[in-house]
C-alpha cells in the first residue's frame, strides 16, 4: 500500500501549485478553456483533503481506509466543479445527485481539517453546523432563521457565500503565490543569506545573535508569514548563538518567538490575513500594507531595544569578528534574493498589478537568477523540495479556508451574526468603548490558543468588527486591532505555539519563555488600542497627525524598553524609577490622545520623554564611566 500512497501524495501535493500557478496566469484563458472560480476552488480543495487523509493516516502508515477516503474527498469536490454551472442555476431543484455528495464533501473536509490542524477550530466549525440545523430551537437573540436540511448543504456545498466562496477565493488567487515565492527562496538558500547578512551586519554588536534573530526574522519574515516555518528556519541558527554568548534560555527563545511571530504583520505577505482585510474592507491590497507598515516597524523598533537593553543589563558581548561572515562578500553572493523584492515591489506598487500575479514574477525572476547564478537548472531534490514543499505547505491553509467559508456562511445565513453584533454593540454602548475593546481583545486571544490567525480575523471580523464600527470606529484600525490580539495568542501563554517551539528549541522552559516573551512584545499589546482612538498611527490621517503619533510611539517604545531594563536591574530605587518610566511612557505614548492629534504640544511631550530616556542612559553609563582608568 505505502507503494503506492506515497507516489499518490507527491502528486496531490503538486496538483495544487500547479492548478494554483495557471489559474494566476491564466491560462485556461489562453487554452480557450471556460473555467469559474468556484471549480477550481473545488479541484484545490478536494486535493488538499485528499492530501491530508494520506499525510495524516488514522495508523502509523496510510492503509486502504485513508486512500478510499482521500479518493471520495476528491471525487466529490471534483464533482461539484464539473456540475457548478448547471447547479448555480438550477440550485432550488435540491435533487439527490447534489445534496448527498455535499454531505460527504462537508463531513470529509471536517475530518481532513482535524488531522491536519486540530481539534478545537474542527470543533468550533461542528458548533456551527449544529447551530445551523437546530438554531431554531434556541431563545431569544440567538433563535437562528429555519432552512431545509438540504439547503443548508447546498448552500455550504456549492454557493458563492459557502464553502467555496471568499476565504478560499483570497488563498488562491493571492495567498498561494507568496507561499510559493517564499517556499523558492526557502529552497534556493534565501534563509542562509538573511541569517548570514544579519550576522555581517550586528553579530559583533553588544548581545549580536539575539540582534541577527531579530534583523534576520523580520527580514525572513516578510515573506514566510509563519511563525512556526520562521523559527525553524532562522531559530536553528540564532538560538544556539544566543545561548552561546550568555543569554538565558528563556530570553534566546522569548527574543526568536517575538520576532518571528512579527514576520505575520510586516508587510508585503503578513501571513495571509492582509488579503482577506483587503477583501473584507473592499479596499486595495496596497492599502493594508501601507496602513500596516508604521506598526510594524514600531513592533520590531522596540524589540531590538529591549533586547539592546538585555544585553546591556548582563554585561552580554557579540561575536569575534573573525567568526562573522563579511558583508560584502555576503550581499556579492546573495543579490539574488534581493533583486526579486525589487521586481515584487515593482508590479506591486508601481504598475498595480494583482498582488498574486506580482509575487508570481517575482518568483519567475528567482528562478531565472538561480538558474543563471548555478549555471544551471536546479536539482531534482531542489525541484522536489519546491513543487511538493509549497503544496504540502498549502493544505492545512485551504483546509483552514473551506472551514472559515462554513462559519462565515452560518453566520451569515442564520443572521447570527447580525444579532450577535447588535448584542455587542449594547455592551459597548453601556460599559464605554474601552471595555468593550478589552473583551475583545481578550476574546481574540483567547480564540487564536487554537486556531491559525487568519481563521481567528475572519470569526472576529464577521461577528464583532461591525460592532466596533457601530461604536464609531472606523474600519480599517478596528479590522488591524482584531489582527492584531488573534496574532498575540501565538504567544501569550498557556499555549502560546511561537514560544513553545522556540522553548523546545533552546531547552527552556515554556511557561518562562511565554512570560519573557508576553514582555519583549510589549508594543504589540498595547499600539493597537492607540491607533483605534488615533488611526494616524495607520496612516488614516493627515501628514502632521502621522508625523506626531508616530514621534511619540516611538518614543514611547524607547521608554518602554527602559522602563524594563530599570526593573530587572532590582533594588527599591531602580523600582521606583521603572514605575515612573512606564507612566511617563503612557502619557507620552497616548498624548496624541488627551492633547489632540495636530496638537504641536504632543512634542514637548515627546521631547520630555526623549530627556527622561537620555537621563536614564546617563544614569547607568555614569558609574562605568567613573571606574574608566584615566588615560
Amino acid at each position: 500500500m505505502e507503494k503506492i500512497t506515497g507516489p499518490f501524495l507527491r502528486v496531490l501535493f503538486a496538483i495544487i501549485p500547479i492548478i494554483g500557478v495557471g489559474w494566476i496566469f491564466s491560462i485556461p484563458d489562453y487554452a480557450h478553456i471556460t473555467l469559474t472560480f468556484q471549480q477550481v476552488v473545488g479541484a484545490i480543495l478536494g486535493t488538499a483533503m485528499a492530501a491530508a487523509f494520506i499525510k495524516h493516516p488514522y495508523g502509523e502508515k496510510p492503509g486502504v481506509l485513508d486512500l478510499v477516503l482521500a479518493l471520495t474527498s476528491l471525487a466529490v469536490w471534483l464533482w461539484m466543479a464539473y456540475n457548478f454551472e448547471d447547479w448555480i442555476i438550477g440550485m432550488a431543484d435540491r435533487t439527490p445527485d447534489k445534496w448527498v455528495p455535499g454531505v460527504f464533501a462537508i463531513v470529509l473536509m471536517l475530518e481532513a481539517l482535524r488531522k491536519s490542524c486540530g481539534k478545537v477550530i474542527t470543533i468550533l466549525v461542528w458548533v456551527m453546523i449544529l447551530y445551523a440545523f437546530f438554531g431554531d430551537a434556541l431563545p431569544g437573540a440567538l433563535e437562528a432563521e429555519v432552512f431545509p436540511a438540504t439547503k443548508i448543504v447546498l448552500y455550504l456545498y456549492a454557493d458563492n457565500n459557502g464553502i467555496p466562496g471568499l476565504v478560499l477565493r483570497v488563498v488562491v488567487q493571492l495567498v498561494l503565490a507568496f507561499i510559493i515565492l517564499g517556499k523558492l527562496m526557502e529552497v534556493s538558500g534565501a534563509t542562509t543569506f538573511f541569517t548570514d547578512l544579519a550576522m555581517g551586519m550586528m553579530g559583533h554588536r553588544r548581545g549580536g545573535p539575539a540582534k541577527v534573530a531579530v534583523v534576520a526574522s523580520s527580514a525572513f519574515g516578510t515573506i514566510s508569514g509563519s511563525a512556526v516555518g520562521n523559527i525553524m528556519s532562522t531559530g536553528i541558527v540564532t538560538i544556539p548563538l544566543m545561548k552561546r554568548t550568555g543569554f538565558e534560555p528563556r530570553y534566546a527563545a522569548a527574543i526568536e518567538a517575538v520576532a518571528s511571530n512579527g514576520g505575520q504583520i510586516a508587510p508585503p505577505v503578513m501571513g495571509a490575513t492582509a488579503f482577506i482585510i483587503a477583501e473584507f474592507l473592499e479596499l486595495t491590497y496596497i492599502e493594508v500594507v501601507i496602513a500596516a507598515t508604521i506598526p510594524a516597524i514600531l513592533y520590531y523598533v522596540v524589540l531590538f531595544l529591549q533586547v539592546d537593553a538585555i544585553a546591556k543589563r548582563h554585561g552580554l558581548l557579540g561575536l569575534p569578528k573573525s567568526e562573522l561572515p563579511d558583508i560584502l562578500p555576503v550581499l556579492i553572493s546573495g543579490w539574488i534574493f534581493i533583486l526579486p523584492f525589487g521586481v515584487l515591489f515593482y508590479f506591486l506598487f508601481w504598475l498595480g498589478y494583482n498582488p498574486g500575479l506580482s509575487a508570481m514574477y517575482a518568483g519567475v525572476t528567482l528562478l531565472a537568477l538561480t538558474i543563471i547564478k548555478q549555471k544551471g537548472l536546479p536539482s531534482r531534490a531542489q525541484w522536489a523540495d519546491f513543487i511538493f514543499g509549497s503544496g504540502e505547505n498549502l493544505v492545512p491553509l485551504i483546509l483552514i479556508s473551506g472551514a472559515a467559508g462554513v462559519v462565515m456562511g452560518v453566520l451569515n445565513a442564520t443572521g447570527l451574526a447580525f444579532q450577535l453584533s447588535i448584542i455587542l454593540t449594547e455592551i459597548g454602548q453601556a460599559n464605554g468603548i474601552f471595555v468593550m475593546l478589552v473583551l475583545t481583545a481578550l476574546v481574540s486571544i483567547i480564540l487564536g490558543m487554537g486556531m491559525p490567525t487568519a481563521a481567528v480575523y475572519i470569526i472576529l471580523a464577521t461577528v464583532i468588527a461591525p460592532a466596533l464600527v457601530e461604536m464609531g470606529l472606523q474600519p480599517l484600525p478596528a479590522h488591524l486591532f482584531l489582527f492584531y490580539f488573534g496574532l498575540l495568542s501565538m504567544l501569550t501563554p498557556p499555549v502560546a505555539v511561537a514560544s513553545m517551539v522556540a522553548a523546545g528549541l533552546a531547552g527552556a522552559d515554556m511557561w518562562k519563555t511565554g512570560m519573557v516573551g508576553m514582555q519583549l512584545a510589549a508594543a504589540a499589546y498595547l499600539m493597537p488600542f492607540l491607533w483605534v482612538f488615533n488611526p494616524a498611527l495607520v496612516m488614516q490621517g493627515t501628514v502632521t497627525a502621522i508625523i506626531y503619533v508616530t514621534l511619540s510611539a516611538l518614543t514611547a517604545g524607547f521608554l518602554i524598553a527602559e522602563a524594563m531594563v530599570t526593573l530587572g536591574r532590582g533594588g527599591v530605587v531602580n523600582q521606583a524609577l521603572g514605575v515612573c518610566f512606564f507612566a511617563v511612557m503612557g502619557a507620552v505614548g497616548t498624548s496624541t490622545l488627551w492633547l489632540g492629534h495636530e496638537n504641536p504640544a504632543t512634542l514637548l511631550v515627546t521631547a520630555i520623554g526623549v530627556a527622561v530616556v537620555v537621563f536614564s542612559r546617563r544614569r547607568v553609563d555614569a558609574p562605568a564611566r567613573q571606574a574608566r582608568p584615566a588615560e
